[in-house]
């Protein structure tokens, strides 16, 4: 499938790399596009959608299991990730023999089946991991993580909601990891720890999904609030009630007194409404499903499983340069294309 660095599997009994084995000291980015490239570097390159969308979903599970304590947010993105790879279905009309998707002729059918909308939500769950993989990876390399983070965001005006999130994420990592504290502090530590990853939360969906949302076409809006539900990939029917939560059915519930003050019906492309739902649904349950770790183990490791069966797979034909950069053309988003006719030359790999 290209370039990939290779990660095993973090499951029981299974080794996960040490974090100085993927970024040697001697070789450490010191700006955030030298940080992105290493990230990008642990993806496969020229592959297919759903291979993409597999290698970043396990790619979250693993680094969760780095930093179970602390990495919160990943866990959250592991498995969000893996219900992405349910919208892309209507890609796979356009399959070759090998399983290579063919994004820009799936471009071209009709609208009826949303292939743009479709490709947006392929291109958002990209973007989210091009933004915010590389900080926890940045993080997790350094003996002193938060003063690298510092060293790299404090200049950029778009990372401050992450920095704010770490500060507290380490800020509490610090008392759990002190054999003295007592047990008051280690819950307002683990209070602390949560609050900051719910910052990163919110930078995601507010800087990096909401754009991509915006896009999205009424049809496509409404099927999505409709189908926006999750229980955590947990098995058994007492365990599915317990954890599931849907954007729909909340909204017909809870949502009911706002609607009918902002007599507007709530949708999943509208950020207030999707926060409400995340913040008082979503990561509640999550926070439950967090605490029980066979619960969690279990759901890594079935998107773990799915990894190594992709893997497997190959999903690329060799292509010369002139077909790379033609099909890259072919399935970049509108602005960027603009960009480059005003002149401005910005850096894609190919359809991810």
């Amino acid at each position: 499938m290209g370039r990939r660095q290779e990660l095993p599997s973090a499951g029981t009994g299974e080794l996960i790399p040490q974090p100085h084995e993927l970024v040697p000291r001697n070789r450490t980015p010191d700006t955030v596009a030298g940080w992105k490239a290493v990230a990008d570097g642990l993806l496969s390159n020229y592959c297919c959608a759903f291979h993409r969308n597999v290698e970043i979903s396990s790619r979250y599970a693993w680094m969760y299991k780095l930093q179970p304590a602390c990495f919160k947010w990943t866990a959250m993105a592991a498995i969000a990730s893996h219900h992405v790879r349910l919208a892309l279905f209507p890609l796979r009309l356009d399959t070759d023999g090998t399983g290579y998707v063919d994004i820009p002729h799936s471009l071209s059918r009709l609208k009826l089946l949303l292939t743009e909308d479709v490709n947006t939500i392929r291109a958002t769950n990209n973007a989210i991991f091009n933004d915010i993989f590389w900080v926890h990876l940045a993080y997790v390399t350094a003996e002193d993580g938060i003063e690298r983070l510092r060293a790299l965001l404090q200049a950029e005006r778009h990372y401050a909601p992450v920095l704010a999130g770490f500060e507290a994420i380490d800020q509490g990592r610090r008392v759990l990891e002190d054999g003295m504290a007592s047990e008051e502090a280690r819950q307002r530590a683990d209070d602390l720890i949560w609050e900051g990853n719910v910052e990163l939360l919110q930078h995601e969906q507010r800087a990096l999904v909401q754009p991509n949302f915006d896009r999205l076409s009424c049809v496509f809006a409404r099927l999505v609030s409709i189908g926006s539900a999750t229980s955590f990939e947990v098995r058994g029917v007492r365990r599915e009630v317990a954890y599931f939560t849907s954007f729909y059915l909340y909204s017909l519930t809870r949502e009911v007194p706002h609607a009918l003050r902002a007599q507007a019906w709530p949708r999943i492309t509208r950020f207030d409404d999707r926060w409400r739902w995340l913040v008082t649904s979503v990561v509640p349950r999550f926070r439950r499903f967090d605490a029980d770790t066979r619960l969690v183990d279990a759901s890594l490791r079935r998107i773990f499983d799915e990894a190594r069966d992709f893997a497997s797979t190959p999903c690329v034909r060799p292509r010369s340069p002139r077909q790379v950069a033609s099909y890259s053309e072919r399935v970049r988003p509108p602005q960027v294309t603009q960009r480059r006719q005003r002149g401005h030359v910005a850096r894609r790999t190919p359809h991810r």
